[in-house]
């Protein structure tokens, strides 16, 4: 990747989480945490990999993304304001009566949003079937979506899975965010689901691992699931990420799964991103 696009990208990035801190501020509840650890696979899907047009939400043949994680909401919403789907003034709404953004992505309310999430373990499921409708029509489309490593405790995860592979769903990327952390604790602790990548294999799935906080390594994994269709097999990334991510208090603290920040934390938030920012723009 060129280092002008990675440097466009990571600032991207950084309105996303300023987004997601303004979001949840004024919402004064919402998901923080795991929003952050999955802003910048969002921001390089929406920015460089996904063909979709904010001025045609609805558009036939537009390529498929589902928040399977559905209440990393604000990290969704900051990234389809920033995209243009909706004024950025929106998000300071979040969660408000009245308001198209609401706590779980909801398709009937808010453009740009392809399915209506929040029951872990259902928007994988939502996501094969639209795959499967693509290969139906013999249509030109894929769909991405992402999971949390808490959300994969969740038994349809992998009846959708063991779906994908017997039908040969090529079209169809899973990524799943390997944060570590859930609302009770650590992932290893709550549920164990390692080894990850073997489970997928398992079901017949193509898996990468990569660090979902590095764009080069996106990039490589976007290009490697272009070169695994034909195979007959769906397209797995395991993203190594921290909750979290960006703002100093808030990483790797299992505490701000669910919490919204205060004021003065709000400020401090960003605060860190602002001198991220800076580093970046003098780089």
């Amino acid at each position: 990747m060129l280092a002008e696009e990675k440097k466009d990208l990571s600032l991207k990035a950084l309105s996303v989480r300023e987004g997601i801190l303004t979001g949840t501020l004024n919402a004064k509840s919402g998901h923080p945490g795991g929003s952050l650890s999955a802003a910048d696979m969002l921001t390089y899907l929406y920015f460089k990999e996904l063909r979709v047009d904010p001025k045609d939400p609805k558009k036939a043949d537009r390529d498929r993304f589902v928040l399977s994680k559905g209440h990393a909401a604000p990290a969704l919403y900051a990234v389809l304001a920033q995209k243009g789907f909706f004024p950025v003034e929106d998000l300071q709404k979040l969660r408000h009566i009245g308001c198209h953004l609401q706590g779980h992505p909801n398709m009937n309310l808010t453009p740009g949003v392809d399915m209506s999430t929040g029951s872990l373990g259902q928007g994988i499921s939502a996501a094969v079937g639209m795959a499967k409708g693509a290969k139906y029509m013999k249509k030109d489309i894929n769909v991405y979506t992402i999971l949390g490593d808490g959300e994969i405790a969740e038994g349809q995860v992998w009846e959708a899975t063991m779906s994908a592979s017997h039908f040969g769903l090529d079209n169809l990327c899973i990524i799943v965010d390997i944060n570590g952390l859930q609302i009770d604790g650590t992932t290893e602790f709550v549920m164990n689901s390692a080894p990850v990548d073997a489970k997928f294999e398992a079901f017949n799935c193509q898996v990468v691992k990569i660090d979902g906080h590095d764009f080069d390594a996106i990039e490589n994994a976007m290009t490697a699931f272009h070169a695994n269709m034909g195979s007959g097999k769906p397209f797995v990334i395991l993203m190594n990420t921290i909750k979290g991510k960006g703002v100093s208090f808030m990483e790797n603290q299992v505490g701000w799964h669910g919490k919204a920040p205060n004021q003065d934390e709000y400020n401090q938030g960003m605060a860190d991103l602002a001198n991220a920012r800076k580093a970046i723009e003098e780089a």
